[in-house]
């Protein structure tokens, strides 16, 4: 029995849906039709990325009364179009490809793109992505440039422990910390021509110097003037992303002082600093209602746990062999039976092992191969102690049959054996 719901079908009358790439965008514009009311109007136009075509944009979108733009883009491509729009006065929804991804067999081009994004936005059937404030977004910059400074400091500093690896100087087996107060001293001297081990240690201080005769033999090596060259570059990298680090941390300080009871509230929980705090806040921001639940924050957060349980096989399925790059314990040929012989061990042609592995089916139920004169013939499957009488038999009989075949007569259908 039907009954009547509540739900109304509301379409937005004055909408616009951009397709975003890096030269151009195909905006797509849609309104009621001024001749017929219930009939829609549509203006596709493309743009280019520059600030002034984009301000004609805005113009053009104002012009027409549209109350909601959506974009959907490639990589950071949306940035300038969402910023400028957002500084028009809109308030830019940036939704996921996927959500509004074509249904199969439709054609794909950025207009039909921008025809198809703006068709579904007018109904309603998409949501905004989180697209975080001015202060958060800045703010997560700077978090994140810090992520990338801390690790080039780190890899150069790699590189200057593998560097005084290769010239059999074993200062990190002694010391914790090669880059502390003694480790930045001792290794700056052999670039300046210090090679004396004993005077290298004695640059050790407080507490190293209760290892100077492991330090003395740490010394012990083979540093030449190739080593010296590339040492006297490698400490001015890692101070000057140092330095840098510094700076980046104190406009953090900067920006995240408003949010200072936020800071402290999560500095407050176990697990989670000063710095974590400071990264919590620039990745989701201090609006919780933007998330529906936690569980949905957990997964712009990336802390979602991932499901790293094999795919599920299918009832029967055998179970795959050995393990490929690809796809953990995936196969690309099932293991021969224990206790049972190879294809390569029943070769009478006197071949070795290796050309009678290359010469192996990909699988036992690949049963036919192709011989030299183009007959396709089965491979014998392996005689075991029981079965060799059986298949010597039956190859004998199949044989003289074969030898009694007329000569005007047709070949058999049976294939013959190889050779």
């Amino acid at each position: 029995m039907l009954e009547e719901t509540q739900d109304r079908e509301e379409i937005i009358e004055r909408v616009a849906a951009l397709d975003i790439g890096k030269a151009e965008l195909v905006a797509c514009v849609r309104v009621p039709s001024p001749d017929k009311p219930d009939r829609r109007a549509q203006e596709i136009n493309t743009y280019s990325t520059m600030t002034h075509s984009l301000l004609g944009l805005a113009d053009r979108l104002r012009e027409l009364g549209v109350t909601r733009v959506v974009m959907e883009a490639t990589s950071d491509y949306r940035r300038p179009v969402f910023y400028l729009l957002e500084a028009q006065g809109w308030d830019p929804w940036l939704v996921n490809a996927k959500d509004v991804k074509h249904l199969p067999g439709r054609p794909k081009t950025d207009k039909l793109d921008a025809v198809w994004l703006c068709k579904v936005a007018e109904r309603q059937m998409l949501r905004p992505s989180f697209v975080p404030p001015v202060e958060i977004r800045r703010l997560r910059d700077l978090t994140r440039y810090r992520v990338d400074l801390v690790a080039t400091m780190t890899a150069e500093k790699n590189r200057v422990e593998k560097l005084l690896e290769d010239a059999q100087i074993k200062l990190s087996v002694v010391a914790s910390d090669i880059f502390g107060v003694s480790g930045r001293a001792m290794p700056a001297a052999l670039p300046a021509g210090e090679r004396d081990p004993k005077a290298l240690a004695q640059l050790a201080r407080s507490r190293m110097r209760a290892k100077i005769p492991l330090l003395e033999e740490a010394f012990v090596g083979h540093f030449t003037d190739h080593h010296a060259f590339l040492l006297r570059t490698m400490p001015a990298r890692i101070d000057e992303a140092g330095a840098d680090i510094t700076a980046v941390e104190d406009r953090i300080e900067e920006l995240v002082a408003p949010f200072v009871r936020a800071v402290a509230q999560l500095d407050d929980l176990p697990g989670v600093g000063i710095t974590g705090a400071h990264v919590v806040i620039a990745e989701v921001g201090l609006d919780m209602t933007r998330f529906p639940t936690a569980a949905h924050l957990c997964s712009w957060a990336r802390f979602a746990p991932a499901s790293r349980s094999p795919p599920a096989r299918r009832k029967g399925e055998a179970r795959p062999g050995t393990a490929t790059p690809t796809w953990p314990e995936s196969s690309a040929r099932p293991p021969w039976p224990r206790g049972r012989p190879t294809p390569s061990s029943a070769s009478v042609t006197g071949a070795s092992r290796g050309d009678a592995a290359r010469r192996r089916p990909s699988s036992r139920s690949a049963a036919r191969s192709w011989s030299s004169s183009g007959t396709c013939c089965p491979i014998p499957r392996p005689a075991t102690a029981t079965s060799a009488p059986t298949s010597t038999t039956t190859a004998s009989a199949r044989n003289a049959r074969n030898a009694t075949t007329s000569a005007n007569s047709k070949p058999s259908a049976t294939p013959s054996p190889c050779n």
